[in-house]
Parts: C-alpha cells; sequence; structure tokens
C-alpha cells in the first residue's frame, strides 16, 4: 500500500503470520490473520535438522505468510540462556531461507499457559506458538494505537 494510503488513514493490507515456539526436539506452529485478529494452534513439527526446515517450508508454501514470529526464551529474571541462543540462530535461518521479516517474542511461560490451559504433549507447543502469536498481534496492536 503507498505511503500516503497508508498515512491518510486506510486500513492496512490483511496478513497471515506463523508463528514458532522454538524447542530442541519440537517446534510449535501457529497461525494467525490480521484481519480476524487470530491466533490458532497449526501444527507440531517432530523432526531435525533438513527435515524440520522442509515441514516448516511446507507451511509457509501453503500459509505464505508476510511475517514469521519466533519466540526466544529467557530466564525469569531477563537473562539470556543457552536456548536463546538458539532460538535466535533459528530465527536467522527462518529469514535467511524465506526471505520474510522475523519478529522475536519473549516466551517466557508460554509453555507453562498452554499446560495450564490443559494442553498436553506435542499439543502443548503448537498451543505454546498460538500463545506467542497473540503476544505479538496485541503488540501489534498497542503500537499501532
Amino acid at each position: 500500500m503507498p505511503e500516503a494510503a497508508r498515512a491518510a488513514g486506510a486500513p492496512a493490507r490483511p496478513q497471515t503470520l506463523l508463528a514458532f515456539d522454538y524447542g530442541t526436539r519440537r517446534v510449535g506452529v501457529a497461525v494467525g490473520n490480521t484481519l480476524l485478529d487470530t491466533a490458532e494452534p497449526l501444527a507440531t513439527i517432530d523432526a531435525a535438522g533438513d527435515a524440520r526446515l522442509a515441514a516448516i517450508a511446507r507451511l509457509v508454501a501453503e500459509w505464505q505468510p508476510a511475517e514469521l514470529v519466533v519466540g526466544v526464551p529467557r530466564h525469569p529474571d531477563g537473562a539470556e540462556h543457552d536456548n536463546t541462543h538458539r532460538a535466535r540462530a533459528f530465527a536467522r535461518r527462518l529469514q535467511a531461507r524465506f526471505g520474510l521479516p522475523v519478529h522475536e517474542v519473549d516466551e517466557r511461560y508460554s509453555t507453562t499457559e498452554a499446560l495450564a490451559a490443559g494442553q498436553r504433549g506435542a499439543a502443548t507447543d503448537a498451543a505454546a506458538a498460538a500463545i506467542l502469536l497473540r503476544q505479538h498481534l496485541d503488540e501489534r496492536a498497542r503500537a499501532a494505537a
């Protein structure tokens, strides 16, 4: 959309987003839409290496997202740890592979929140990804207000 139209108050174009709850064993995936303001669990990828990226590539091809969101874990006090660096490296790989904007979201307690909502097993990862995406959509809305 031309900048002049956006500045004149024209609504932003609806976008699909994919969010990822990165883990060393599994990656939870959620899909969202800015028009409907939704964030829904989509899948859990239980694969590593090239197989993991191939599964993500299939989802990117199917959903054609405009942006990606990756949860970045931290200690409760905000300090970084090994998984913080792994998640950031994962985000960089996604950006390099797909050429899409990748937003990092603080994922502290997303899995705990998914478990508290009754999710169990692999479904927990996709539910955590939906929580991350909901957080990102809410942050976007606050920034636009």
